[in-house]
């Protein structure tokens, strides 16, 4: 009795490898047509867990989580010098959706440094900046700018804290002078002090006060004076 033979079905060539082809779990060292390369985790052929990338065009570093395809979890973010090549961190943290989000601290090519609060890639919550003058202010931001309550200190001892307002101190604060033993209490609007009074404050224990104290200045109607500072306040947020 004759053999009937039937031919065995094969799949294309191209969809076996692509099959191959499909990343998923830990590989070697894969490569991008543009030279970027990237050496971890997969899934579901996406970046999915840890790994590290480093760009091509700008040599620059992450390594750290990834979420289908994206920078997501703890990692940091290196660049190389472009005098000496050496790397140099420039941020380290958590990472949202590609961006830096939730608490990370920031490496500044001009030495200043942020550690604090992100959101979308922007400072926002609390946080403490070093800016390269040595002033340092520490208290809430809201996107990218000293927003809310906070305090600034600045190189010569001088300090504020108070209200702020797309970066500029706004509403009620305090400005201490230790070096005189003053302090102006008041209002701010735009970074100008707008009413207030000046008194002395740990006059002695200042390094250069003043020839004589200030005078104690008695007001008639000290709720008049008040009720018209939270007037101008009020008409600065309208």
């Amino acid at each position: 009795m004759p053999v009937i033979k039937h031919p065995r079905i094969t799949e294309p060539l191209c969809h076996e490898w692509d099959r191959k082809a499909q990343k998923c779990g830990f590989r070697h060292t894969v490569y991008a047509v543009n030279g970027d390369q990237y050496t971890g985790e997969w899934r579901d052929n996406l970046k999915h867990g840890k790994g590290t990338q480093i760009w091509k065009s700008t040599g620059a570093i992450y390594s750290g989580d990834w979420k289908f395809g994206k920078r997501d979890g703890y990692g940091s973010y290196s660049v190389p010098d472009p005098v000496t090549k050496e790397y140099k961190k420039m941020y380290t943290g958590w990472w949202e959706k590609d961006r830096r989000g939730g608490r990370g601290v920031y490496f500044y090519s001009n030495g200043e440094q942020y550690d604090g609060e992100w959101r979308k890639g922007l400072r926002s919550g609390w946080g403490k900046m070093h800016y390269k003058d040595s002033s340092v202010y520490e208290g809430q931001w809201l996107k990218d700018k000293p927003n809310g309550q906070g305090m600034l200190r600045l190189p010569n001892g001088n300090r504020y804290e108070g209200g702020w307002k797309d970066g500029k101190k706004h509403g009620p604060g305090k400005y201490f002078y230790p070096d005189k033993g003053q302090l102006l209490e008041g209002t701010w609007v735009a970074d100008i002090p707008k009413c207030g009074a000046l008194v002395d404050f740990e006059r002695d224990n200042a390094a250069a006060p003043t020839e004589f104290p200030l005078p104690e200045i008695e007001l008639h109607d000290p709720a008049a004076v008040l009720e018209e500072a939270r007037a101008m306040f009020d008409d600065s947020h309208n």
